[in-house]
């Protein structure tokens, strides 16, 4: 089969750089092209989606996307589709923005893909700040793992919580996402980064989104970091529903239509300092009135 041509495969991509995309099939990978289709149909093909590849030449190991199969669901930053859950990777060093994961929070609850929120480098705080956080986020309804990439710390519950599932790892630059991948999954050895002293963030180490098979049905998205997440594409009176804490008390406001700032009669401010943290909710008012973050 080195010299023949197949006229169609499925399979899914893994990666994609300059208009190329690198498709894993149970044939082999092949980097192959879009067709301009895509382009007059306004249709960008994206990493974790599965395709169908025509006019396979096994020998050169290229091809064309077909077609796009129909897609469970598509994060807009980072990007990739079909994925099972997000893993935010937040960190003690670089200072933990909160505002910033309340960020990535929000757009993972517009967009419906369930979050696990993983504090990495715990054995840099000394102080144990990090359980604060860890509290914080628990109390809104989320799941958070404590771990260390570098100490071997907490890893054994992330590896359980990716099991059989396709999760994509996402941060802010430095927080040791490819850290925690070459923790749990050695073989790949992917680049590590350190922090650069003049400014005190990450390098972006992963330049590119990449699907990784790491275990037999057990697949990893490593994407680039951000130092920043913008909800402003949220109307104002959505943002509501993106705050899992809130859910339990929005049809018991007196009004209909309460976004739970300057109303009498709000269920959601009467529970502020019991099941929802007060510095929390004190930067959601800051989202309504359009402060950035």
């Amino acid at each position: 089969m080195t010299d023949s041509v197949a006229s169609l495969l499925t399979g899914r991509i893994i990666k994609g750089v300059g208009g190329n995309y690198t498709v894993a099939t149970e044939d082999g990978f092949f980097v192959c092209q879009a067709r301009g289709l895509f382009r007059k149909e306004g249709i960008s093909p994206i990493v974790g989606d599965f395709v169908e590849v025509s006019d396979v030449d096994f020998a050169k190991a290229t091809g064309y996307l077909h077609k796009i199969l129909p897609r469970k669901n598509q994060l807009i930053r980072p990007k990739a589709a079909n994925v099972d859950q997000v893993i935010l990777v937040c960190a003690i060093v670089p200072p933990i923005s909160l505002e910033v994961v309340d960020g990535f929070l929000i757009n993972c609850e517009n967009q419906s893909v369930d979050v696990i929120l993983c504090i990495n480098k715990t054995d840099l705080d000394k102080n144990g700040g990090y359980q604060m956080v860890a509290c914080t986020y628990e109390m809104a309804g989320y799941e958070v793992l404590t771990v260390s990439a570098h100490a071997a710390v907490g890893l054994d519950d992330l590896r359980h919580v990716m099991k059989s599932k396709t999760s994509i790892l996402a941060g802010p630059s430095g927080v040791g996402k490819s850290s925690i991948l070459n923790a749990l999954y050695p073989q790949y050895d992917l680049a590590v980064g350190g922090l650069s002293e003049k400014i005190q963030r990450g390098k972006h180490t992963t330049r590119h989104t990449v699907l990784l098979e790491v275990e037999n049905g057990t697949f990893v998205v490593d994407s680039p970091g951000f130092t920043s997440f913008s909800i402003e594409h949220i109307p104002k009176d959505e943002l509501q529903f993106c705050y899992p804490e809130f859910r339990p008390y929005l049809d018991d406001c007196y009004y209909v239509d309460c976004i739970h700032v300057t109303e009498h009669d709000c269920a959601v401010k009467a529970q502020i300092g019991l099941t929802i943290d007060a510095k929390r909710y004190e930067r959601y008012t800051k989202y309504i009135a359009g402060g950035k973050q």
